[in-house]
């Protein structure tokens, strides 16, 4: 089981686990400097938002899936509506690769909502683990 993200209000980022040795949502802080390369991956939630978790456990197992388990995730909760309109925050679980969301469409308008992702099953309130994955890996060079 994946414990959900640690989370913080008004947009100051906060890890998962942030002390070598503490167990954050995806595994042990290492207390490692990150590497110039290593990509940067940032969630942003509405508070109590119904699929953080899910996107947790999807997120937590494509990057197990690609060798990148150690790689940290900052969660970011948009908590107003004039922060979600200045930062384009499109909904409701979104995930930010190197400061790109790889699953933006345009057109889509800012606000706090549920955000809605298309799979290979229809509509769904985060992406597949195989989106995920390939989102990873295209991010990491692959």
């Amino acid at each position: 089981m994946v414990p959900s993200f640690h989370r913080t209000k008004g947009g100051g980022p906060l890890l998962g686990a942030t002390m070598p040795g503490q167990i954050g949502p995806f595994g042990p802080y290492s207390g490692m400097a990150r590497d110039a390369g290593s990509m940067e991956i940032e969630v942003w939630v509405v508070p109590d938002c119904p699929n953080e978790r899910p996107m947790a456990e999807r997120l937590h197992r494509a990057l197990d899936d690609i060798g990148l388990s150690g790689t940290a995730v900052t969660v970011r909760v948009i908590a107003g509506r004039a922060e979600a309109e200045r930062v384009g925050f499109t909904g409701s679980p979104t995930i930010l690769i190197d400061g790109r969301d790889p699953f933006a469409e345009p057109g889509r308008v800012p606000g706090l909502a549920c955000r809605v992702y298309r799979t290979l099953d229809g509509l769904a309130g985060v992406p597949a683990v195989e989106q995920l994955r390939q989102a990873l890996h295209a991010a990491a060079g692959g």
